[in-house]
């Protein structure tokens, strides 16, 4: 009977393993290259592979998120003096994306984000501080429904390599921001939708 019960969980162990798989969090993928790898010089976002997501807690009950795209910025990067990068970063507010049409033509609307007033989000950087040879803190200011605030996120070397289509050499970023929604005057349905906020930036680079 022991036999039975281990193989049985062996088996369950083995037909799970592909789902397992499927859904490994992206901070655990793995890219190409490592810091020595990237080179200096100015780089432009690429907006097809860049996204922002935001996540709130939707009545306690479970995550929610949607998505940013079309991000346009610059990237100023010496890896040999990592205080010197500048980052600076425009996403438009219509980009909004989330799993409800009806939801995301209301966070367009003027008691959400209010894209036809306020149609960009900004951020741009103030201090690059290195925390370990792959990972920087990044001190900024955040423009978002017409209000600036001092933010910090964490940023960690994703991949450096040439793109292998555009021939132009390239790196990828994972960042993770916390804001607080209400303190940009994005306060609807507080505090049943939480007033934090957490941002993942997916954010590729190629230099100009």
């Amino acid at each position: 009977m022991r036999i039975k019960i281990l193989c049985a969980a062996t088996a369950a162990l083995l037909i799970g393993a592909p789902l397992l798989a499927q859904t490994t969090p992206p901070e655990m993928l793995k890219g190409a290259g490592t810091a020595a790898d990237v080179q200096a010089g100015t780089y432009a976002i690429d907006p097809n592979h860049t996204q922002v997501t935001f996540s709130v807690s939707h009545f306690g009950i479970s995550p929610f998120a949607g998505t940013f795209s079309e991000a346009s910025g610059t990237l100023i990067i010496d890896p040999a003096k990592p205080a010197v990068s500048r980052l600076d970063v425009t996403i438009p507010i219509a980009s909004v994306q989330t799993t409800s049409s009806v939801l995301t033509g209301e966070l367009k609307g003027a008691d959400w984000f209010d894209a036809a007033k306020f149609p960009t989000a900004t951020f741009k950087s103030t201090k690059v501080t290195q925390i370990t040879p792959d990972a920087v803190q990044v001190d900024g200011t955040l423009t978002l429904h017409g209000v600036t605030k001092p933010v910090m996120f964490r940023a960690k070397l994703f991949g450096a390599a040439t793109n292998p289509m555009s021939k132009k050499a390239s790196i990828g970023f994972l960042g993770r921001m916390v804001i607080h929604r209400a303190d940009f005057g994005i306060s609807k349905y507080v505090p049943l939708v939480s007033d934090e906020t957490v941002l993942v930036i997916n954010a590729a680079f190629e230099r100009q």
